[in-house]
């Protein structure tokens, strides 16, 4: 059994309670799906609920399926660390054993100043912030002086927030990519800097969708570039580009938001092709779970299991839609960091006469090792593949 095209969604941040190893990062009790379904009086979710969703652990107004379409679980993360960049490549087959370095009080003055040195720019800010406030604080400050507002978030990032009549694009970018190459070393090792910029005038700024990523590459191949040099069409929407460095991606699309990454799905659901599409919705992770906003982060989810049904119909009968998250982020739990969280598994074909319960995975990496075992890959790296699991005729 096998099939021509797997989509897989990543839903940013959509943990679904608390990991064995929870403690060891502080998050003891998180569950982002379990306690915005309690801070909503229950979740809207009938689409995800027919699949499995509640099957894997109940969730307040979601009812459980009998049968489920979908094969459902959950998986634990292997690498050390609950960070984006570590969760999207242990899903792709690599297990990340040191954690990217984090910035709770801001940057090394050392980096501050070869940064400033390298832009030809003072710097403003240096602190962890949303990107929204900060610029609302700075911004005018930024304006009058030209100075380049740096922060930071509970992520592995650096990011340079710039107004575009002040530092034009092609100089923010610029100063991006020197930044990626100095935050390189061992002592600093960030894991993106990204490229914020903005226009209006105080009181109404607003960033643009010229926001770039500068990310490190992937430590070694993953599954993307096995697919890619097998001959495989690897299609990323949003920030999958930007995760892994354009490595192993054939085509790429950006998206402003979820609802723009699920009509670019769709659109490339309908065209012909052999291999993969790979989506990130982040609106769940960056408007909402950083923001500490569940009342936000509920409704996004219910946006999107109403758009399921879209996604569904548009499956052909050899396609195989994998939904998944990358890591927690519990709005109701303290600060801003993401939290350390199972992770849904929902895995859906046309071809199932039903679904099923698959045994929790211990790895991330065991999405990358199906994905390669289905394309009939030389895989030797991390996961188990749950391919040969899929039944579409059970008794």
């Amino acid at each position: 059994m096998s099939y021509k095209r797997i989509h897989i969604i990543v839903l940013d941040s959509v943990g679904i309670g608390e990991a064995p190893d929870a403690k060891e990062f502080g998050d003891m009790g998180a569950d982002t799906l379990g306690h915005i379904a309690e801070n909503m009086n229950g979740l809207h979710m009938p689409n995800m609920g027919r699949l499995g969703l509640s099957n894997i652990k109940e969730i307040k107004g979601i009812e459980k399926a009998d049968p489920p379409l979908a094969y459902y679980t959950k998986m634990r993360e292997a690498s050390m660390g609950k960070d984006t960049m570590t969760g999207h490549w242990e899903l792709m087959g690599l297990i990340t054993s040191h954690p990217f370095k984090v910035f709770p009080n801001g940057f090394p003055e050392l980096l501050i100043t070869k940064l400033e040195q390298a832009s030809g720019r003072s710097i403003i800010g240096n602190i962890p912030a949303s990107g929204t406030e900060i610029i609302e604080r700075l911004g005018p400050e930024h304006m009058k002086t030209g100075a380049l507002i740096v922060y930071t978030s509970a992520d592995s990032v650096l990011q340079i927030a710039a107004h575009e009549e002040v530092v034009p694009l092609e100089e923010l970018y610029d100063i991006c990519k020197k930044a990626r190459e100095i935050t390189l070393a061992d002592e600093f090792k960030v894991g993106r800097v990204i490229a914020r910029p903005f226009i209006g005038a105080p009181g109404h700024f607003q960033r643009t969708a010229n926001r770039h990523d500068y990310a490190l590459k992937p430590f070694k191949p993953t599954v993307l570039n096995h697919l890619r040099d097998a001959g495989f069409d690897v299609i990323a929407i949003g920030k999958i580009h930007d995760i892994y460095d354009g490595e192993g991606i054939t085509e790429s699309f950006r998206s402003t938001s979820n609802m723009e990454g699920v009509d670019t799905l769709i659109q490339t659901m309908q065209r012909d092709f052999n291999g993969i599409s790979f989506i990130n919705l982040v609106d769940f992770d960056a408007k909402y779970g950083h923001r500490r906003d569940p009342q936000g982060y509920a409704k996004a989810l219910e946006q999107f299991d109403e758009r399921l049904p879209e996604i569904i119909e548009r499956l052909k009968d050899d396609d195989l839609l994998i939904i998944t998250a990358d890591h927690g982020n519990d709005p109701t739990h303290h600060g801003t960091d993401h939290t350390r969280e199972y992770v849904p598994l929902l895995v859906y074909s046309k071809r199932f006469k039903r679904g099923g319960e698959l045994p929790i995975r211990k790895s991330f990496a065991d999405v990358g090792a199906t994905v390669a075992a289905n394309f009939r890959l030389k895989w030797t790296g991390a996961g188990d593949s749950f391919l040969d699991l899929l039944i579409e005729d059970p008794l």
